[in-house]
């Protein structure tokens, strides 16, 4: 009987450390999941952040332009669609910040509804955008509640699929590795959106209407037939709006498709360790904008970005007017994105090998000789390519800079602030939030600019006050800008040493938290 009580005895006592180390294998198998990313996911989540970047580089581009040469709106009217779609995009992404974070878990995560139910509304009202509704009277209504219902719904995509980020994967360098895919992917989302957008159109242009002192001048009095001449307008002008849908409805589906990929390539986890206390809109702003190094870097690259933003509102309108390429505005657009696709790794590699400081002094900086060039020479259309491609480097160093030192700020504030923690998004969402509104502010500006130098809609020609505001818009405006915007960055206090210190110390505060976390787990299974 002690015999067979032995043997049941050392049974269980084997069963039990089979147990144990079936829970040890199960534990560890859970960990590395938790901690690791397949490549097919890191892709996936990667595509859900182009329909952003698509639908952002066709509106800036081109929005412009159709508001003033296919809807045929008056240049103060389209500055009031600009500034109000702009500033109210501006409002959401706080807003939209600040709902999200206290939605409930629910069983597809809570980041996923907003993105699944935000996007075919959003694809509808983007649609309309680029609709020329048959009525004159409420054109400028229509186009600003369908901008800003866009915006908004762009927002509950974007501002929702940018906090994924924390709920895909817990272990940091998984994050930086996905965050690596993404920008990759934004940025050929750039040039996606120019290519689709810019070629589409650029087979059909809307036709010109020559100005009284044109008529006047033209020996073979080409314009004495002024009915036919405006039934052929007419019936060109309608191609051109349809070409517009068409490039529309192509980058909806593309939209659409991306969301179907993240939705069902990306699992989304809620993750253990994130502690966020919900903070009031107006205690955050006091927050992160009493926070001297995040004040700095926002109020630098707030200028600098305006200056590029100011050069791709009214680059297609100085294409096709003051230097004459009305056929090849789009091809020059192209070269542009495609330069700065090409020349991301390049910055990528500069700014690890001499600091991200000096990246951002030199990337922009680079752009300065370029747009000096374009506005002093004759008009040509070689050299017009090479300054093309020459901004499109710079572009890549302001389009990658600021999310490149963002998390540094972050970094710096945890370090300084241990107790306060989880407050990641209501920096990024101000940023974006600063960034939009100053954007939307340029664009209604230069709009209204050229309404008083006297622009005409669909002109062929535009009087010399109209290529001058241009040339002021493109080159002197974005100069102004950017020294401003480097002279505040100069006071910027982080620089390489206490930026790998902060980093450094989170990294092990981290490693401390992760093994004291495996050891709690580990005690529960046992």
């Amino acid at each position: 009987m002690a015999k067979g009580e032995g043997a049941e005895q050392y049974s269980n006592a084997s069963l039990l450390n089979k147990s144990d180390s079936s829970d040890s294998v199960k534990l560890a198998r859970k960990s590395e999941h938790r901690h690791r990313l397949t490549i097919c996911n890191k892709i996936c989540y990667a595509i859900g952040g182009a329909p952003y970047q698509i639908t952002g580089c066709a509106l800036g581009f081109f929005l412009q332009l159709y508001l003033l040469d296919v809807a045929q709106l008056d240049p103060f009217y389209a500055s009031i669609i600009l500034f109000f779609g702009r500033a109210w995009d501006a409002v959401t992404d706080p807003t939209v910040g600040f709902l999200v974070s206290r939605s409930p878990w629910t069983r597809f995560g809570r980041m996923m509804p907003w993105i699944v139910l935000s996007t075919p509304l959003a694809v509808m009202s983007y649609f309309l955008i680029w609709y020329v509704p048959p009525f004159e009277d409420g054109k400028v209504v229509w186009y600003i509640f369908f901008y800003c219902i866009f915006q908004s719904l762009q927002t509950c995509f974007h501002v929702p699929y940018s906090a994924l980020t924390m709920f895909i994967t817990s272990e940091q360098k998984e994050r930086d590795s996905a965050t690596a895919y993404r920008m990759t992917v934004e940025v050929l989302g750039t040039v996606v959106g120019t290519a689709i957008q810019g070629q589409i159109v650029g087979m059909t242009h809307a036709p010109c209407l020559p100005g009284p002192m044109e008529i006047l001048a033209d020996p073979t009095n080409n314009y004495t037939l002024i009915p036919h001449n405006v039934s052929e307008h007419s019936i060109s002008l309608q191609y051109t709006r349809n070409a517009y849908m068409i490039a529309s409805a192509v980058i909806c589906s593309i939209y659409i498709l991306c969301a179907v990929v993240l939705c069902l390539g990306v699992r989304e986890h809620e993750t253990i360790g994130i502690r966020s206390k919900p903070m009031p809109f107006f205690q955050g702003i006091k927050m992160v904008m009493g926070y001297g190094p995040y004040a700095k870097l926002v109020m630098g690259f707030l200028f600098t970005s305006l200056a590029f933003m100011l050069l791709e509102g009214n680059f297609a309108l100085f294409c096709s007017y003051t230097l004459g390429f009305r056929k090849d505005f789009q091809n020059i657009l192209l070269v542009i994105m495609l330069s700065a696709t090409l020349a991301i790794p390049v910055w990528q590699w500069f700014l690890t090998r001499f600091g991200k400081k000096m990246a951002a002094y030199v990337g922009s900086l680079s752009a300065v000789p370029f747009m000096i060039l374009v506005v002093c020479i004759k008009s040509n259309l070689i050299v017009t390519y090479v300054v093309a491609f020459a901004s499109g480097v710079a572009v890549a160093a302001a389009f990658l800079l600021p999310w490149s030192m963002l998390p540094d700020v972050v970094d710096d504030f945890q370090v300084r602030n241990p107790e306060s923690t989880g407050h990641e998004a209501i920096f990024y969402s101000f940023y974006v939030f600063f960034t939009k509104f100053a954007s939307g502010i340029s664009l209604g500006v230069s709009t209204l600019s050229l309404d008083f130098a006297g622009y005409i809609s669909r002109g062929c020609s535009q009087p010399e006050e109209v290529d001058l505001t241009l040339k002021l818009l493109v080159s002197a405006a974005p100069i102004v800008l950017i020294f401003i915007g480097l002279g505040i960055l100069y006071t910027y206090p982080i620089d390489e040493e206490r930026r790998q210190g902060n980093r450094k110390y989170l990294q092990d505060l981290r490693d401390e938290e992760d093994s004291e976390t495996d050891s709690r787990e580990m005690a529960d299974m046992i």
